[in-house]
């Protein structure tokens, strides 16, 4: 079968509901917040989004509810460009929804309610296989049920197609899965989840990625927020910085860093190249509020790009 340069993502698609407030509230504390926004969102959509607003070619694999927020999201999906042929709507459970606080420094608390999202299953993704074997790479996260993300991750790597995995929400994996992950990107609370290591810096990081990799993943990216992404690899061990910007909502950084290095790595790009970029865009990201919203273009990301 010919190889595309299309990406392929499995994943979430949700409502989000944010409200910004001046800082983020304790347990059984009520905040007064200022601005409330509601935007598309989910990490699923989240990332395909991000890549096709990039100029990558998508198709997305989800679940979403025969409901207004359904029928939103579907739109935006079209209005994007995305392939929507493998968008289920299930008539047995509501869209997504995610309530996302933000303080004024951008950090955020999220609670999803997954609704279709956790009906995600196997035959769904099988009826993605053509789509996974010929695609150029394969963007996966953990806001659908693991047996669907398992499967994807089989199916691509018995074509040879490359795995990128994005360990959110954290939870622990199983060795067949990381064995099946070309690359993976924890942040560093999610690389301490799934190594017992805490990690706070670039050394760090070095000894959970050199975790990972020893039980079968081939390439580990922790990123490190502000301060960018680590990268180690048989042939890197590299720490690659993020550019400075004044931050006003971190949510959704993660899913356009890892949109825009599927982007670029399905583009022909090397990975330290890519990575740079990745940064790139999910630094800008945070510079304006919501998810998909925040996310940036092509132009705004690689100026010079032709």
């Amino acid at each position: 079968m010919s190889r595309s340069s299309r990406i392929v993502v499995v994943g979430s698609s949700n409502t989000d509901m944010v409200v910004a407030a001046p800082r983020l509230p304790a347990p059984g504390e009520t905040v007064l917040g200022g601005t409330f926004l509601m935007a598309a969102g989910g990490k699923g959509a989240n990332q395909a989004v991000a890549a096709a607003r990039l100029g990558a070619g998508v198709s997305l694999v989800a679940r979403i509810g025969d409901d207004l927020f359904g029928d939103r999201a579907l739109a935006g999906f079209e209005r994007e460009g995305i392939a929507t042929r493998l968008v289920r709507r299930d008539r047995e459970a509501p869209s997504g929804v995610a309530l996302i606080l933000v303080d004024e420094a951008g950090e955020n608390l999220i609670s999803v309610a997954p609704g279709a999202n956790a009906r995600l299953d196997p035959d769904d993704v099988e009826a993605a296989r053509e789509e996974i074997e010929s695609a150029a790479l394969v963007l996966l996260q953990l806001e659908v049920p693991l047996d669907c993300v398992r499967k994807a991750a089989r199916i691509a790597r018995a074509a040879d197609v490359g795995v990128l995995l994005d360990p959110a929400p954290a939870r622990e994996l199983d060795a067949g899965l990381l064995g099946d992950t070309t690359i993976l990107t924890p942040n560093e609370g999610e690389a301490e989840r799934l190594t017992g290591m805490r990690v706070t810096d670039e050394d760090s990081a070095y000894r959970a990625a050199a975790e990972l990799r020893s039980r079968g993943v081939e390439i580990v990216v922790v990123t490190l927020g502000a301060a960018g992404c680590f990268l180690l690899s048989a042939e890197h061990r590299l720490a690659i910085r993020a550019p400075e910007v004044e931050a006003v909502d971190t949510t959704a950084a993660g899913d356009v860093f890892n949109g825009a290095l599927a982007w670029r790595l399905a583009s022909g790009a090397a990975l330290p190249e890519a990575l740079e970029t990745a940064c790139r865009a999910a630094a800008l990201s945070t510079t304006r509020r919501g998810a998909q919203p925040s996310m940036p273009s092509r132009g705004e990301v690689w100026p010079d790009a032709r």
